[in-house]
């Protein structure tokens, strides 16, 4: 199969291309050169074209391919200049979206059906925490409206694992690393789902491979799992022994001026938390199988280990036993 790739040089895109070469399929890699220029090089099953989706598609004027996979679409004017460039010869379309696609979800463990985000102006491009999810439902709807109804719509919860540049996960597995007293925000029972790359990636590869079309979520485990419980499995995985979690309320830490920016993951004060309770189950039955939590975190450790911790997110050490200590005084 021919595959063209839009996005495919950090982080769910290589996975993606690492999968689809290792089930013997050819890849053509779109993009714009600034990072991953020497992934692939010397492999003649991968091609790479330069240009930038929001600017410059010439580099796919010419071309055809079985499947295409967007990784990168966040305002749907992406989505329909790529299909105004491709036409036909794109091939099977799977756009990755996310779970933050959703309204607000009512009661855990919803499925794929469940009410979908609107915007109250479906002419923003802004993206900010209000409006992502409403913008990933547009770039559905046109890749939909463009492609057909074999589209393949692929909504993951937080996806982790190796060559995670945003570093959210990876910083709680880099802080747990070190030991000793660990800040953990509460609440501990908030429920809390993520997604290896690499298992969601090979699963991706498949569902093309089958011709599968619909939306999917991509989310590991099936509910109840909580942040607790997750936070627990980071610790077990790489902590040193003697390692402690010192439950923090939430309050407190917002007070403190702090949110899921300076303490990934965390939910804070989120009304949405329910969206970390979707049901894998139609994913599953397609093949998606999540390898063990520890496993991830063990491999996300030793990638970690290889590169340079960048200064955000997250709290300084110094900032995290100044909080405990107060927190401590606070609560009695």
């Amino acid at each position: 199969m021919r595959i063209l790739m839009i996005g495919g040089t950090r982080f769910i895109g290589r996975h993606v291309v690492d999968q689809a070469v290792g089930h013997g399929h050819q890849v053509t890699i779109f993009h714009r050169g600034r990072t991953g220029t020497d992934l692939f090089r010397g492999d003649d099953r991968v091609e790479h074209r330069t240009g930038d989706r929001d600017a410059d598609l010439s580099a796919l004027a010419d071309g055809e391919w079985d499947a295409t996979v967007d990784t990168c679409a966040y305002v749907p004017r992406q989505v329909q200049a790529l299909a105004d460039v491709l036409g036909k010869r794109g091939g099977h379309h799977l756009l990755v979206s996310s779970v933050s696609a959703y309204r607000a979800p009512e009661r855990a463990g919803y499925t794929e059906e469940a009410p979908l985000a609107e915007l109250d102006d479906p002419t923003v491009e802004e993206v900010t925490g209000e409006t992502y999810g409403g913008l990933k439902v547009l770039c559905e709807r046109a890749a939909t409206e463009r492609y057909g109804p074999t589209t393949l719509l692929v909504r993951p919860t937080y996806v982790v694992g190796p060559h995670d540049y945003t570093w959210r996960f990876p910083w709680w597995v880099a802080r747990m690393a070190r030991g000793g007293e660990v800040l953990a925000p509460g609440p501990a029972d908030a429920p809390s789902q993520v997604i290896d790359v690499r298992d969601m990636a090979s699963w991706m590869v498949g569902l093309l491979e089958r011709r599968e079309s619909g939306a999917f979520h991509a989310v590991s485990p099936a509910p109840p799992f909580s942040w607790g419980q997750q936070l627990e499995a980071v610790r077990d995985a790489v902590a040193p022994e003697g390692t402690t979690l010192t439950w923090v309320d939430g309050s407190f830490l917002l007070g403190e001026g702090h949110d899921d920016g300076s303490l990934p993951l965390w939910s804070a004060d989120d009304p949405d938390v329910l969206s970390m309770t979707a049901d894998p189950s139609k994913a599953e039955r397609t093949g998606l199988a999540p390898r063990p939590l520890a496993d991830t975190v063990r491999d996300t450790l030793a990638w970690v280990r290889t590169v340079d911790q960048p200064p955000t997110p997250g709290i300084s050490a110094d900032r995290e036993r100044d909080l405990l200590d107060r927190w401590r005084k606070r609560s009695g």
